[in-house]
């Protein structure tokens, strides 16, 4: 990968785990990430929205991390916003790119430049729910069950390999509103575990598997009541 040199987003030890979050709105699942980075052995180097107004960039400046928001209205085509996007990104040198409530679809591209190093958030229990409306969908549905996955980014709307869930239930007379803070609540710890043991080593894209430890996961990990990652009886595949 060709890392542009870029004075706003330092590399003082090439040493850490760098990250590079978006965001386009609040930034809780930033917030949480920033909280948990002395512990957790990686650094944000850059935070990056479509959205100048964006709370996740008052957080990153609040922590002494540098922030960037591009303006997708000042680019003629999704292909060259992202292509100026992903290019920022690159000064940053990341090891790793975090969509934490990026709330646009990347392009193929995109994707390409940084394959098997995207990761994404999504509010549901993948493949069920992709895209918007989460909460309400599986309400309208019945789930007993909903939750919260991270896995790898592909060009195809969130269809990546799965890397792990938080679960919750789904309560009677619950509502969007109350579900949605029910899973924004594990989203917090299930991102964090997933980039603590990617920073580590432990985990890797291979296709369309996900490899722990150089083994193939045939189930995604679960985010146990401890907030720690657990394989499934079925994770590992024999």
């Amino acid at each position: 990968m060709i890392r542009l040199s870029d004075s706003r987003f330092p590399i003082a030890d090439s040493r850490s785990y760098r990250l590079a979050v978006l965001a386009s709105g609040r930034g809780s699942n930033l917030q949480a990430l920033l909280d948990a980075a002395p512990d957790s052995g990686y650094v944000i180097a850059g935070v990056f929205s479509d959205r100048a107004n964006a709370q996740a960039l008052d957080r990153a400046r609040t922590a002494g991390v540098p922030a960037l928001a591009l303006d997708p209205k000042a680019h003629a085509t999704r292909e060259d916003f992202d292509a100026a996007l992903f290019d920022s990104i690159d000064a940053a040198a990341p090891d790793l790119v975090v969509c934490a409530g990026y709330l646009r679809i990347l392009t193929h591209a995109a994707v390409a430049r940084f394959e098997g190093r995207i990761i994404n958030i999504h509010p549901s229990l993948l493949p069920k729910f992709p895209g918007l409306r989460t909460h309400a969908r599986a309400l309208a549905d019945g789930e007993t069950e909903h939750g919260a996955s991270v896995h790898y980014v592909i060009p195809a709307l969130d269809a990546g390999p799965i890397i792990a869930q938080a679960r919750v239930p789904v309560l009677p007379g619950d509502t969007p509103a109350t579900l949605s803070e029910r899973v924004l609540a594990r989203e917090h710890p299930l991102l964090v575990a997933c980039v603590h043991w990617l920073a580590a080593g432990r985990l890797l894209q291979n296709g369309s598997a996900v490899l722990l430890d150089s083994r193939p996961l045939a189930a995604p990990l679960l985010l146990g009541a401890d907030d720690q990652l657990h394989e499934s009886a079925e994770a590992i595949s024999p």
